[in-house]
C-alpha cells in the first residue's frame, strides 16, 4: 500500500492535513487508533475565543473544515470583545462535543481521496535523509511521500491524578511509546510539557434555577444575533443551552493549600511546563494567595448529555480531594462528580527543528502540527494542520511551498513565532502576538486569504463563487459610500463615507435610515456592514498600518542561504552567532525576530547581505 501522504492522528490538526492534501489530489492515509475519537475535545467543548476565532475565520477562508464544523454543531455562539476594536472581535462558541466529532468524521469520511487506517503508528520509515513510509506497532509497512505527525498529548503521554500516574494519550487511550522513540532518534530536541483538565459533573445533581434565583450562579446566554465562523453558512445559528457564572471562596482556597503536597505539580512529580495562560486551580491558588476568589463556568458539553465541564477548575489533585473541592464551590454542595480531572505530560518537538512549511530541518518530507509543537488549541492545531496537509501535498509533487506572512494571517504570525522563537511553555495565540492586527480583522479574513486558497486548490467553485459575489458587493457598495451625498447632524453636506469617519456614525443606522442604498447580503448582513464599516472609519490608520506592512515586508525580504556562515560575519557576538546558526533564519526578516537578536546585530547582519548578494529577493 502506497499513500501520497500519510496524517498521524485524527484530532484538530490531523484532521485538517488529510482534508487540505486530500483536495489538492493528493492520495491520503489518516491513520488513527479509532474513528471515535476523530477531532475529539477532550477538554473544554468550546471553538474560538479571543485571536483563537481569528484563526478559524483564517482556516475557514482558506477551505478548510473548522468553521464549518463548529457552525453546525454548536450549541451557543458568542462574539468577544463588542466593547473594544474591531481588530480584536472575536467569535467563541460552545459546541456539542459528540455531533462536533461526528459531523467532522462524517466530512473527512466523504473525500473520496482520504483512507483510513486505523492502526496504532510505530516506527518512521527514512532513506538518505528522506522519509519513505510509516511502520504500524503491528508490523505492517506502509510507503509514503510525505508524513504529517499530529500526535497531540499521545506522545510518552503521562496522567497524573493525585500521586497516581499512568500511561495514556488521554484518559482510557494508550500513549504513543513507540513512535516517541522514533522521533527521538533522529536527534530532534524534545521536550516536556503539561496540560490539564477539570473534573466533570452529573448535569441533574445541580440546581440551576433555585443557584440563578438566589444569585449564587449568573445565567449567561448566547448573543441574540450570533456571528457565524463560516463564510459558506447561509442559516441562522440558534442558542440552545445556557452557562453559569460562579467564584471560588475561601474554602476552596484553604482545602487546596492544605492539601497542596497532593498535587503532582508541587510535590516534584510532574517537570513537564504548564499553560502561563490557562493555570490549574492550583497554581492560580498558590501563585495568588491574595486573591480573593477566581471566576468558574459551568458548561454543557452536549445538548442532552448528562457532562458539566467545570471551566476554570482544571486540577490534579487526587479524587477525594477533587470531590471535596467541588463541594466546597458554591451552589454545587450536592453535584456529582462524573469523573475527575487530571494532568498529562506529554513529549513535544521545538518548534524552531522545523521550517516555516512545518517540514522538519532533519528530515525531509516529515511534517509536524499540532501540540507536538509546543502549542495548546484545538484552533492553533487546526491552522498548523492546514499549513502542513498544504505543504505535504505540495511536496510530494515538488511544488512551491506555501507560507503566510505576518502581515498577511494570525496563521502566518503562529507559525512564525514557533518555527523562529520557539516554546518554553505551550504557545498560545493572542491579538498581541500580531503586530499588524489592525489589517487581520475577523470581517476581512475572506478578502485577505480566500484568494490564496483559491490558488493553492483548497477553495472549490462553489465556494469561489459565493466569495467572488462577496467581494464584488464590497466594492460596489464602497464606491456608493464615495459617491452618495448625505447630511450631517449639523445640516453639512457630504458624503456618506466622510459622514461615517465621524465616531458617533454608524453605518447600520445610515441603511436603516435609507440615507444610504447599499446591496447587503440578508442573510448575513452583519458581514458586510462590518467590513465596509472598519474599512472607511479606520481608513487613515489602515493605510498607516499597510505602509508599515509593506515596509516590513521590504527590509524582511532578503534571503539567506541554508549554508550561510554566521560565524563569519565579524562584529556578531557568540550568543547571536549560536541562534543564528541553531535557527537558520531564511531571510533577514525572520533573523531579526530570533530572540536576542539586537538592533545592531541586525544591521551588521544586513550590510553582510549587501555586500555577498546586494539585489537578490525572497521569491
Amino acid at each position: 500500500m502506497t499513500f501520497d501522504v500519510i496524517v498521524v492522528g485524527a484530532g484538530h490538526a490531523g484532521v485538517e492535513a488529510a482534508f487540505a492534501a486530500a483536495r489538492l489530489g493528493c492520495h491520503v492515509g489518516l491513520c488513527t487508533l479509532t474513528a471515535d475519537t476523530v477531532a475529539h475535545m477532550p477538554c473544554n467543548p468550546a471553538i474560538g475565543g479571543t485571536a483563537k476565532g481569528h484563526l478559524v475565520r483564517e482556516i475557514d477562508a482558506l477551505g478548510g473544515l473548522m468553521g464549518q464544523a463548529i457552525d453546525a454543531t454548536g450549541i451557543q455562539f458568542k462574539l468577544l470583545n463588542r466593547s473594544r476594536g474591531p481588530a480584536v472581535w472575536s467569535p467563541r462558541a460552545q459546541a456539542d462535543k459528540k455531533l462536533y466529532s461526528r459531523w467532522v468524521c462524517d466530512r473527512v469520511g466523504q473525500e473520496p481521496n482520504i483512507e483510513w487506517i486505523l492502526a496504532r503508528a510505530g516506527r518512521i520509515i527514512v532513506e538518505n535523509g528522506r522519509v519513505k513510509g510509516l511502520a504500524l506497532e503491528d508490523g505492517d509497512r506502509i510507503a509514503c511521500s510525505t508524513l504529517v505527525i499530529t500526535t497531540g498529548t499521545f506522545l510518552n503521554g503521562l496522567i497524573h491524578e493525585g500521586r497516581d500516574r499512568r500511561s495514556a494519550g488521554r484518559a482510557g487511550e494508550p500513549p504513543s511509546i513507540e513512535l516517541a522513540e522514533s522521533i527521538r532518534t533522529f536527534g530532534f530536541e524534545v521536550g516536556r510539557l503539561k496540560t490539564g483538565t477539570p473534573p466533570r459533573l452529573d448535569r441533574h445533581s445541580i440546581d440551576f434555577e433555585k443557584q440563578v434565583a438566589s444569585g449564587v450562579f449568573v445565567e449567561e446566554r448566547g448573543d441574540s444575533h450570533p456571528t457565524p465562523f463560516s463564510y459558506r453558512t447561509r442559516r441562522p445559528l440558534e442558542n440552545k443551552i445556557s452557562c453559569w457564572l460562579l467564584h471560588t471562596n475561601d474554602r476552596v482556597r484553604e482545602l487546596v493549600q492544605q492539601n497542596i503536597d497532593e498535587s503532582p505539580l508541587y510535590n516534584g512529580q510532574i517537570s513537564g511546563i504548564g499553560p502561563r495562560y490557562c493555570p490549574s486551580l492550583e497554581d492560580k491558588i498558590m501563585r495568588f494567595p491574595d486573591r480573593e476568589r477566581h471566576q468558574i463556568y459551568l458548561e454543557p458539553e452536549t445538548i442532552d448529555g448528562d457532562e458539566i465541564y467545570v471551566n476554570g477548575f482544571s486540577m490534579s489533585m487526587p479524587r477525594p480531594v477533587q470531590e471535596q473541592l467541588v463541594h466546597a464551590l458554591p451552589g454545587l454542595e450536592d453535584a456529582r462528580m462524573i469523573r475527575p480531572g487530571y494532568a498529562i505530560e506529554y513529549d513535544f518537538v521545538q518548534p524552531t527543528e522545523l521550517l516555516p512549511t512545518l517540514e522538519t530541518r532533519r528530515v525531509h518530507g516529515l511534517f509536524f502540527a499540532g501540540q507536538i509543537n509546543g502549542t495548546s488549541g484545538y484552533e492553533e492545531a487546526a491552522a498548523q494542520g492546514l499549513v502542513a496537509g498544504v505543504n505535504a501535498a505540495r511536496t510530494s509533487r515538488r511544488e512551491d511551498a506555501f507560507v503566510l506572512g505576518r502581515d498577511e494571517a494570525y496563521i502566518g504570525v503562529l507559525v512564525d513565532d514557533l518555527v523562529t522563537r520557539g516554546c518554553l511553555e505551550p504557545y498560545r495565540m493572542f491579538t498581541s502576538r500580531a503586530e499588524h492586527r489592525l489589517l487581520l480583522r475577523i470581517d476581512n479574513a475572506d478578502l485577505r486569504l480566500t484568494p490564496r486558497g483559491r490558488d493553492i486548490g483548497l477553495v472549490g467553485d462553489e465556494h469561489w463563487e459565493q466569495f467572488a459575489q462577496r467581494r464584488a458587493r464590497y466594492e460596489r457598495n464602497t464606491r456608493a459610500l464615495e459617491e452618495t451625498s448625505v447630511h450631517s447632524a449639523s445640516g453639512q453636506r457630504m458624503s456618506a463615507s466622510q459622514l461615517l469617519r465621524q465616531p458617533h456614525v454608524r453605518l447600520g443606522d445610515l441603511v436603516a435610515a435609507n440615507q444610504v442604498a447599499l446591496e447587503i447580503d440578508a442573510e448575513s448582513p452583519e458581514h458586510d456592514l462590518a467590513t465596509l464599516e472598519t474599512t472607511i472609519k479606520y481608513a487613515g490608520y489602515l493605510e498607516q498600518e499597510m505602509s508599515r506592512a509593506a515596509r516590513s515586508r521590504r527590509d524582511g525580504r532578503r534571503r539567506i542561504s541554508p549554508q550561510f556562515p554566521f560565524e563569519d560575519v565579524p562584529g556578531l557576538s557568540r550568543e547571536v552567532v549560536q541562534r543564528l546558526t541553531q535557527i537558520q533564519p531564511q531571510t533577514l526578516g525572520q533573523a531579526a525576530r530570533i530572540p536576542g537578536m539586537t538592533p545592531a546585530a541586525v544591521t551588521v547582519l544586513g550590510v553582510f547581505l549587501n555586500r555577498l548578494s546586494p539585489q537578490v529577493p525572497l521569491t
